[in-house]
Order: structure tokens, then C-alpha cells, then sequence
């Protein structure tokens, strides 16, 4: 009975042990980055955890002071980061790109667009002092990291005096050169023609290569708007200079990739840093239906 036993324990010990998975660690901000052992995504720079938990909204409330404010004149912007459970903020917040919270401010005409990082006042609770060029909408992304939680992209809308509340009129204009403060850009679809619902690579072709640097942890950042400012992403490069075996050129490349969700007219702005300098172009891609 005793040899029995034992063979009974050993069989259920190479069972369990069976089904055992082995840890995988992903990327937070792109889950498709997995290994078997701890190390940063090569696509953001970000630290791989070792699995996520189910994804909750995290409440972010916005005040404005003075709380009517009008274009052109200077508000001070406040916001806290809320925690799901007990409605206040947030005590602990992971660093992401370097910084605790990015902010991305778009006007509904799609001129002015914006990225960056309100001073935390109180845990959880950021504010920084900004002058609204325009009246009617603008719309607002927050993109942080609770932790023991998963990164937030939450977006919401301020509104002023004047404005169309219309999407504005824009014309496609990929494949035309575009100059920043130190470099140039061109960029290039594939497909030609972007396709809603399908993967469409946007192929940055930058001059000169030297001195290109990261940018808050990345090779590069893109902020991508619908024309109604309904849809709006945040993403980084998924290939730099076609991956470890491609050898340099003379101009520095940046792939990023992106499903547009719906058809319509889309803006997009890159941001690549040089010497020191960051580079924001702008780009309008149309996409039709599939």
C-alpha cells in the first residue's frame, strides 16, 4: 500500500507540475511584447511585469480656475486622478515615459495641439497653467499608470466661447515633406490607402540621423485624432530603422502601426527628438472604408 501511495503522490505532483505555466512577462503599455524573464520593452522602453490585472477606468475630474475661462486667457488647470473604489485620488502612480502624467491638449479645429506634464500638487492630483488660443472644443487626453493597476488613457472635453463644434475640413497629405525645428520628415503609407479596421504602417523617413534620441523613453511618439476628436490613440514606434538586421541609411527610420477604427480623416502628430530639440509634425491621412 505504502509503494501505492507514493506513486499516487508522484503522479499527482507530475500533473499539477504539467500544468503549470511558466511566468510571462508583457509590456504594460504594449501587451503584445512578451518574454519568459523580466527585462523593458524594446518598443517603449517600459518595464515588463509579470502579468496585468483585469483593466478598470480610473475617474479623472477637471477644474479650471477661473472656471469660465476665455480664449487667450491664462487657466490654471487642475486634475485628480481618482481611485474607482474609494473615489479618491490615487496615492501611489508608476512612472511612464519618465514622467507620472502626460497630458495631450487638441483644439477642435486641429491646429493646436499640445503634449505635456502637469506638476503633481498633492498625490494624485496634477496642475499646470495654460492659455486656450481658440474658443469651442478642446479635448483633453491623460495618459498615466496606477499602480497595481493598468496604464489609463483617459480623454475628456473642455469648452469655451466661440467655435464651430464641427470637424474641420482637412485634406490628405501623406508623402509630402514636412520640416521641424532640426530635422525633416517625409512620411509613407502601407497601404497607400489606410483602411478601416485594417493595420496601416506609418513609415517615417527622418534627416539627418545623426544625433536622433529618444524621447521620454521612445524613438518616438504619435498622437492620432479623428477629424471629430471622437478617436483618439497614443502609441510608439514598432520598428526603428527596420529592426536590428536592416543596415543604417543616410536618413534615420520609424515605423509605427496603427488600426484606424472607423473611415474619415484623421490627424497625426509625430514627435521626434534631435540634439535636444522635439520635433512635433503633423500629417493628415484619410481613411476609406474596407
Amino acid at each position: 500500500m505504502t509503494g501505492r501511495r507514493e506513486f499516487c503522490i508522484y503522479a499527482l505532483g507530475a500533473v499539477a507540475a504539467a500544468q503549470e505555466k511558466p511566468v510571462e512577462f508583457l509590456c504594460p503599455m504594449d501587451a503584445d511584447v512578451r518574454q519568459a524573464g523580466p527585462g523593458k520593452c524594446p518598443r517603449c522602453g517600459m518595464k515588463l511585469v509579470a502579468g496585468l490585472p483585469e483593466p478598470i477606468e480610473y475617474p479623472v475630474t477637471v477644474t479650471m480656475k477661473p472656471e469660465r475661462p476665455k480664449p487667450g486667457e491664462r487657466v490654471r488647470l487642475r486634475f485628480a486622478v481618482l481611485d474607482p473604489k474609494t473615489a479618491k485620488p490615487v496615492r501611489e502612480l508608476e512612472l511612464i515615459h519618465e514622467r507620472l502624467l502626460h497630458l495631450f491638449l487638441i483644439s477642435e479645429d486641429l491646429e493646436d495641439f499640445a503634449h505635456i506634464h502637469p506638476e503633481m500638487a498633492a498625490p494624485g492630483v496634477f496642475e499646470i497653467d495654460w492659455t486656450f488660443r481658440t474658443g469651442g472644443m478642446w479635448r483633453v487626453l491623460l495618459d498615466f499608470y496606477p499602480a497595481h493597476a493598468t496604464p489609463q488613457l483617459v480623454s475628456r472635453t473642455i469648452l469655451l466661447p466661440g467655435g464651430s463644434l464641427s470637424a474641420p475640413q482637412l485634406q490628405s497629405d501623406s508623402g509630402k515633406a514636412r520640416a521641424g525645428a532640426n530635422l525633416s520628415v517625409n512620411l509613407q503609407l502601407d497601404p497607400e490607402q489606410p483602411l478601416a479596421g485594417e493595420k496601416t504602417l506609418l513609415q517615417y523617413r527622418i534627416e539627418p540621423r545623426e544625433q536622433f534620441e529618444e524621447y521620454l523613453g521612445a524613438m518616438g511618439h504619435l498622437l492620432v485624432a479623428s477629424a471629430d476628436l471622437i478617436d483618439l490613440m497614443h502609441t510608439h514606434p514598432f520598428l526603428v530603422d527596420g529592426g536590428m538586421a536592416a543596415p543604417p541609411t543616410d536618413a534615420k527610420r520609424v515605423q509605427f502601426n496603427v488600426i484606424f477604427p472607423r473611415p474619415g480623416v484623421y490627424r497625426v502628430w509625430a514627435q521626434f527628438q534631435r540634439a535636444g530639440v522635439v520635433n512635433t509634425i503633423p500629417y493628415t491621412i484619410e481613411v476609406k472604408n474596407l
